[in-house]
């Protein structure tokens, strides 16, 4: 019994130690069962050789584990190699002879002057020129700045000031208006006489319009010109769609061009607060559009905007000239209300007419106006015809724009980033005046809009001052008629350019 119970303790009370030196003397000899690799896997789990250094600090175990990694960095620093060069030796010098013939494909950089890497080392055979040969042509492509002309870019290109004047003498009926800028110019250089002397135009071509091509050559040493008419498509473009979450991204995502939306969207806020327009209104624009057989294309004047709204008044206007003068009619053929309050830029009304407690001076005091807020850099539009009285600092309000209009009436735009009109100016309604800024006494970039009435300010939403045109007898009959000639264009591109983009190419062997 006493022997039984000696044993279980001395079993009980074995150290690890003990019990890994017995189970790696007897391999093959499970003591509970298990395998001697799981006993020692078990083993290495609860002694923890490697134990987490942030977890249980200043723990015997921490104090075991930090020794544990200080001896393994010392044994490797020990046991490094050095961090001395290894020595070797070094390659011999190559011979005269040899390094000559290597040079030969060497490519060494030739910013650094160096004279291989484009050409073949001499040998015995290679002679030198008396004079470097002269290249026959020199092709060059230009192109039209934004401020340039025709002369000038020739200039630069090097064609000599003869020739540029012979150019023009033969394009200048052709250019009258100037070429646009972007166009670029193929032109061709020869051979000249002497070095003293500028290269002759031997050729120059460029798009003079959008359906004129210009090939001036020169045939017998004389320069002449040739003219190729260029097929164009005058059909206006119609794009319809329907406003989801921004009326500008939907018509961009329908492939309007931005041009065209811009108008659009000045002629809809001149009618109805563009805040107002919600996802499933649908729109109808048509511009002009001229489309060439090159596939080069031209946007010109929005020609009618269209918006019907799932609630409220919807909106159809056409660009119609009356009395000399083009503007924007209703379908009924009224004129396009002159000066009625909508909106002066694209953005929500942020603060009233009254007294208020200023956000910057911190007292309350009479706001003279209504604040727009909107995006800075907004274009900022005239709400009506007038001419600029003011346009500069104007203490408070910053850049500050003001418009005298009939009848004793003026109107203030202040807070702008940027002034776009000067004093004495004549405006219309929808003429950009400035853009929206946060300069003066203003807390973030709004439109800050006052009306005055007789020298003093008023409350905008008070007034309302309007001047229609209504269009009467054979004027209206021809409106009408243009309006339902627009409105019965297909969506999209003309079908003949649609059919001609679509044909399969014709291979001809």
């Amino acid at each position: 019994m006493f022997h039984a119970s000696q044993t279980h303790a001395q079993q009980g009370g074995a150290s690890a130690s003990l019990w890994l030196t017995d189970a790696l003397r007897n391999p093959a000899k499970p003591a509970d069962g298990r395998h001697w690799r799981e006993r020692v896997r078990d083993w290495a789990e609860d002694v923890e050789l490697v134990p987490d250094l942030g977890q249980r600090v200043g723990s015997p175990t921490w104090f075991r584990g930090l020794a544990t990694c200080f001896g393994l960095c010392a044994a490797a620093l020990y046991l490094s190699p050095g961090f001395q060069p290894i020595p070797g030796e070094p390659q011999p010098l190559m011979a005269p002879a040899h390094y000559d013939e290597v040079r030969s494909q060497m490519i060494t950089p030739l910013a650094l002057g160096a004279d291989s890497g484009r050409r073949m080392g001499p040998t015995d055979a290679v002679q030198p020129l008396r004079e470097t040969p002269e290249r026959p042509q020199i092709e060059l492509r230009a192109q039209i700045g934004g401020s340039d002309s025709l002369a000038r870019a020739l200039t630069r290109a090097g064609v000599s000031g003869g020739d540029v004047a012979t150019v023009m003498s033969l394009a200048s009926g052709d250019i009258a208006k100037g070429l646009k800028p972007g166009t670029p110019l193929d032109i061709l250089l020869g051979r000249r006489a002497s070095r003293d002397m500028p290269r002759p135009l031997d050729r120059l071509a460029f798009r003079a319009r959008l359906d004129l091509g210009l090939e001036i050559a020169r045939e017998d040493g004389v320069l002449q010109v040739k003219r190729t008419a260029i097929h164009v498509d005058d059909t206006p473009l119609r794009i319809q769609g329907v406003v989801g979450e921004s009326l500008y991204r939907s018509a961009r995502a329908a492939g309007a061009p931005p041009k065209a939306i811009q108008s659009f969207l000045r002629v809809v806020a001149q009618q109805i607060d563009l805040g107002s327009v919600s996802p499933g209104d649908r729109y109808d624009i048509i511009t002009e559009y001229r489309r060439a057989d090159t596939g080069d294309v031209e946007v010109g004047d929005l020609l009618f905007a269209g918006l019907h709204r799932a609630s409220g008044r919807g909106i159809d206007m056409l660009k119609w000239s009356s009395d000399g003068r083009t503007q924007w009619f209703e379908a009924s053929g009224v004129g396009q209300r002159r000066g009625v309050l909508s909106a002066p830029v694209a953005g929500r009304m942020s603060s009233s007419f009254g007294m208020r407690r200023h956000p910057i001076l911190g007292y309350t005091r009479m706001h003279a106006g209504i604040d727009f807020a909107a995006r800075y850099g907004s274009p900022i539009y005239a709400v009506t015809d007038g001419v600029v009285t003011y346009a500069g600092r104007h203490g408070g309000h910053g850049n500050y724009v003001r418009l005298q209009h009939g009848g004793g009436l003026a109107t203030g735009y202040a807070h702008m980033s940027r002034i776009a009109a000067r004093p004495g100016q004549r405006v219309r309604q929808g003429q950009v005046i400035g853009y929206v800024g946060s300069s003066g006494l203003s807390t973030g970039p709004h439109l800050h809009y006052e009306l005055y009435r007789g020298g003093r300010t008023v409350n905008p939403m008070s007034v309302r001052f309007t001047t229609t045109a209504q269009l009467e007898g054979r004027e209206l009959a021809a409106f009408r008629a243009r309006l339902m000639q627009l409105k019965s264009l297909r969506v999209g591109l003309p079908v003949q350019v649609a059919q001609k983009d679509a044909a399969p190419a014709v291979q001809s062997n």
